[in-house]
């Protein structure tokens, strides 16, 4: 949908009135998902997030290793134990397993919304980034996504610089 109101936009700015000829429309292009990957802002805003979520993963790993050896112990020891311990071990192995769960849910969720959060932010930076670069360079329209763009349209190097450069 967003596709077909842009490309309505483009063919009503080329067709008004007021719009330079065709030849000298100057359009850009950006590749948002390479502005995330590679500007350094992005790269730091990851980092900070790997950062603050470690000790969360590195209890989920402790959590994971220990369910697999509760089960491989229920598993090596079922046929010797009696029926009482064999229930016991694997209601904990069961409450091991949601506890495991709950928290793997919740770790996403978090990680999901931090990461969406700082993600924000960087593209509210790369946002203004672009705004300076289209007025000094005037340029008439910049898309950021698209089905076929030429290369010679592609700033998306420009602004990672310019965010590197912030």
């Amino acid at each position: 949908m967003n596709k077909i109101s842009l490309a309505i936009a483009v063919v009503a700015l080329l067709a008004s009135s007021n719009a330079p000829a065709a030849g000298e429309l100057k359009i850009g292009f950006i590749k948002t998902d390479r502005v995330f990957r590679e500007a350094a802002p992005a790269v730091r805003a990851l980092k900070k997030i790997e950062k603050e979520f470690a000790p969360r993963d590195q209890e989920i790993q402790k959590l994971t290793k220990q369910t697999r050896d509760q089960q491989s112990v229920l598993e090596k020891e079922a046929m010797t134990m009696s029926e009482s311990d064999r229930r016991d071990k694997e209601q904990e192995l069961a409450r091991m397993t949601r506890e495991l769960q709950r928290m793997q849910r919740e770790f996403r969720e978090d990680l999901n919304l931090r990461r969406n959060e700082e993600m924000a932010s960087v593209l509210e930076r790369a946002q203004k980034v672009i705004q300076q670069i289209a007025e000094a360079e005037k340029f008439d329209l910049i898309l950021q996504e698209a089905v076929y763009m030429s290369p010679r349209l592609d700033i998306t190097d420009k602004v990672i610089k310019a965010l590197a450069d912030k």
